[in-house]
């Protein structure tokens, strides 16, 4: 079979090139050398796959030691090491069009958490890993080449070798909703969506979801904090890998008046436009709700985290009710948010929707998820990655909060009851005539 080769190192060419790259590599070397709290640089990816065996290899400024281990569901290679800073273009990583037999259908990278970093490799057929090393670039020099190798294996050794590589976590604690609101300024939990070696959705121009998302949170929280009226706490605060459960953990460890996650879409079609508000439910509102959530739910899945899950069971008989009335109290805010944004930013043509998004499924505080928009469509792209609409947005989104917590709203979850809620919600269903807000900007 022909090998295929990728390479993500900087397109140039000839002597002067090569003089180009190593002096950078060398630069970043002796830099981190100078500090020695500065993680080593990678700074070109290479992936040789030749069907039976594959190799992927990283140009870093300064060694790391590296595991690597294989994980099911879906079959995927994860390497792990200390934090390394990643100066490469993501979409390296992105196979076009993988050659029939090869072994590895794309691989990602980034940081998984303080100080940890990983590489996460899609398989296309199984495959074991066989040996990771790090060798010197150079003699007698610190940069160093990472180097994962692969050989094909028959499916029950990869499923085997997975089953021993990663033992079954610890069940989770029942879930209990607590049902007392705290004193102080209402919590506002602002959640970027994806991050590390999660990018999300890639767009036009090497556009990354996770960092459009990020800056649009950082507006966000520095607008609520400027309103005095609101605590503000951000389930990421870099570019690091956070799981779906530790997202709704954050949430639930600051206990959490109203939880936000900030996302952006890509699709194929490019004339697909606009905001669009999500919330909870078990039965997806549309058939794009529906992919919305499974690509969402399937985050864990790509930063190379392990989806095993027990079910939590139920502590309390009010669970129920409270999840209804949390419910109904997100439905309250994705419609007074699509007000407030009507005027300031454009909307999708159906901007409140709702599917089994795993992220809000808490039952102890109203869960929304706001796509901002599609990174395939020219327009959003210019939009979501310009300050001033950024601003203007953000500002929107702050006046819809604000008048969620009013305290002489009636829809505020700080003074209505479970049943106000719920009476509420029940007017809210979808294709209900009392939604009719109108979805588009003048």
């Amino acid at each position: 079979m022909k090998r295929l080769i990728i390479r993500g190192a900087a397109r140039l060419a000839g002597r002067k090139a090569r003089s180009v790259f190593w002096a950078a590599i060398f630069l970043a070397s002796t830099s981190a050398s100078a500090e020695e709290a500065l993680p080593p640089v990678a700074v070109a990816a290479h992936l040789f796959d030749e069907g039976d065996s594959a190799r992927l290899t990283f140009d870093l400024s300064g060694p790391v030691e590296a595991t690597a281990r294989p994980i099911t569901d879906p079959d995927r290679i994860i390497v792990d090491f200390p934090e390394v800073n990643f100066q490469i273009d993501p979409s390296v990583g992105r196979v076009a069009a993988p050659r029939v037999g090869a072994l590895v259908k794309a691989f990602r990278f980034g940081l998984f958490g303080p100080g940890k970093s990983r590489v996460v490799m899609e398989l296309a057929r199984p495959a074991c890993p066989v040996k990771v090393t790090t060798k010197q670039i150079a003699n007698g020099a610190a940069p160093s080449r990472l180097i994962i190798e692969l050989k094909h294996c028959a499916t029950e050794v990869f499923v085997a070798t997975a089953r021993e590589a990663n033992p079954p976590p610890p069940a989770p604690a029942p879930e209990r909703v607590g049902s007392s609101v705290a004193a102080g300024p209402p919590v506002i939990v602002i959640d970027p969506g994806h991050g590390g070696v999660d990018g999300g959705a890639m767009g036009e121009r090497g556009i990354v979801e996770k960092a459009v998302v990020y800056d649009y949170a950082l507006e966000l929280k520095s607008r609520l904090e400027e309103s005095k009226k609101f605590k503000v706490v951000m389930t990421r605060n870099s570019d690091a890998f956070v799981s779906l459960g530790d997202r709704v953990r954050i949430a639930r460890e600051a206990n959490a008046a109203l939880f936000i996650s900030i996302h952006a879409d890509a699709l194929s079609e490019t004339d697909v436009s606009g905001t669009t508000v999500y919330t909870c439910s078990d039965r997806a509102s549309d058939a794009e709700a529906a992919r919305i959530a499974e690509r969402e739910n399937a985050a864990d899945n790509v930063g190379g985290a392990d989806s095993r899950k027990e079910k939590a069971g139920v502590a309390d008989i009010l669970f129920d009710l409270k999840r209804r009335e949390t419910r109904a109290y997100a439905h309250i805010f994705s419609r007074g948010l699509v007000a407030q944004w009507l005027g300031t930013g454009r909307l999708n043509h159906n901007p409140e929707r709702s599917a089994g998004f795993v992220v809000l499924k808490a039952p102890d505080f109203p869960s929304v998820l706001v796509e901002l928009g599609y990174l395939s469509n020219a327009e959003d792209v210019a939009n979501m990655t310009s300050a001033g609409w950024r601003a203007k947005t953000a500002t929107a989104m702050v006046g819809a909060i604000e008048h969620f917590f009013a305290p002489t709203a009636s829809s505020s979850p700080t003074t209505g009851t479970p049943a106000d809620a719920l009476a509420i919600s029940e007017k809210l269903r979808p294709g209900d005539p009392s939604r009719g807000a109108p979805t588009h900007a003048p």
